[in-house]
């Protein structure tokens, strides 16, 4: 067997390789033998058919079972022997007909990670968000958890009042006429929720269990429905009930429902939490800057394949996300197609600087030992709440291993890029404005 290797180009290879006439003609001729055994020819016994007749009638089974076995066997040879990591499925051309006793030759296209050398990745200029703690977040968590905790009671009093929960049936009509999807009974509605078009809840404050009234409003020219965005309209309302959302105390007793000793305990977790959430979101932020940078500093080819694999994780990962909150990626309007056109330049992106990343390492000599691999190990074994030695179990297989090596390796890369970087602490707004290049275009 003769093989070449050429490259067609940073992530793309051609490989040719020609197999002798010799090992042609053996196949040839084991091929026919086989099918000598059950063919199946007009005039002959099965089984009994010549050669010479098996050679005439099954020429092109023949060279179906032989091509075929011919590839299979020397293309996975020609990736060892010549140290081709190839990361597609390959894209066979035939070079030559099948022929007994000449050589065959086909040519196999095939995708290869890059070999990437990054430039320029120090002295980076970045900019990171202040982090403003904000205690305005924690009681909103609060009130959170004791509103899922609350009650529903009938109001003592007759009258409705901005917050209340009231029952009514209505029904709308535009220039007289009542429109589709404009009535409802016993629709549940919460007062100053703003769910309703503006005006219409307002309108309710005021009126008394028992009561009926005639309201009117005008839909904004934004509404969804075109046939009557901007129109005037009138609301008949029958008020059927009214309900108070009876919250529990902030108590310890509450706040041990929630795994904490106290309340103040519940409102110190409530704090932490957020500031590692916080904290979490702006250091993806900055790393996700450098990347750019880095991205923008570096030319780095991306083979299809590795594009295609990084969709097929977004979406993946996207999908279970929806799935946890009880949504689908069809309910928010996208199928995977969609996604994939949509989310492609941010797949090229990640997938640059992931391979950039892995570059400086190895040009660094960053590398990660064992008591680092340890340590990960044990902090997911806390994490998840998990025994130890399942975590350890779990990432014992070289599959997860590699990938949890890589993960710290590049971790570590981004502390190292960091720490060579200027990095400029700004406020959350100023990192929001756009540089005056930028707006001018």
């Amino acid at each position: 067997m003769n093989v070449q290797v050429e490259n067609v180009s940073s992530v793309k290879k051609k490989i040719s390789v020609e197999i002798s006439a010799d090992r042609v003609s053996e196949e040839i001729a084991k091929t026919y033998k086989k099918i000598a055994k059950s063919a199946k020819v007009k005039g002959f016994r099965d089984g009994k058919v010549p050669m010479s007749v098996v050679e005439s009638y099954y020429v092109d089974q023949m060279k179906q079972d032989v091509v075929g076995r011919l590839i299979n066997e020397t293309y996975y040879q020609a990736l060892v022997d010549n140290e081709v990591a190839a990361i597609s499925e390959p894209s066979i051309e035939e070079s030559s007909d099948l022929e007994k006793d000449k050589p065959f030759t086909y040519e196999a296209h095939v995708e290869v990670k890059p070999e990437v050398s990054a430039k320029d990745y120090t002295d980076i200029e970045l900019k990171k968000e202040i982090f403003d703690f904000d205690e305005k977040i924690v009681d909103e968590r609060l009130n959170e958890m004791l509103s899922s905790r609350s009650t529903m009671e009938v109001a003592e009093r007759d009258e409705a009042q901005n917050g209340d929960f009231v029952t009514i049936d209505f029904e709308g009509f535009v220039d007289g006429e009542a429109f589709e999807g404009g009535a409802a009974q016993d629709h549940e509605l919460e007062l100053g929720s703003g769910s309703f078009i503006p005006g219409f809840e307002e309108q309710l404050v005021g009126l008394k269990r028992g009561e009926e009234k005639e309201i009117s409003v005008t839909f904004p020219e934004e509404y969804g429905n075109k046939d009557l965005a901007g129109k005037e309209s009138t609301f008949k309302i029958a008020l059927k009930e009214i309900k108070v959302k009876q919250m529990p105390e902030l108590d310890d007793e509450f706040a041990k429902g929630y795994g904490a000793e106290s309340a103040d305990d519940l409102r110190e977790k409530i704090r932490d939490g957020y500031k590692k959430q916080e904290t979490s979101r702006i250091d993806d932020d900055l790393k996700e800057r450098l990347i750019t940078v880095l991205v923008e500093r570096n030319e780095v080819e991306v083979p299809e394949a590795m594009i295609e694999r990084q969709l097929d994780f977004m979406h993946k990962n996207i999908s279970n996300r929806l799935q946890s909150q009880g949504m689908t990626m069809e309910m928010m309007g996208m199928n995977e197609e969609a996604f994939r056109v949509m989310y492609r330049e941010t797949a090229v992106k990640q997938v640059q600087g992931s391979l950039l990343l892995e570059a400086i390492g190895r040009q660094e000599n960053i590398s990660v030992d064992d008591d680092e691999v340890d340590s990960r190990l044990e902090e997911i074994a806390e994490m998840a709440n998990a025994p130890l030695d399942e975590v350890k179990k779990y990432y014992s297989s070289d599959e997860a291993r590699k990938g949890l090596l890589a993960q710290i390796e590049e971790e570590k890369v981004i502390t190292y890029l960091l720490g060579q970087s200027k990095i400029e602490e700004v406020t959350k707004e100023a990192l929001a404005e756009k540089p005056a290049d930028e707006e001018q275009e």
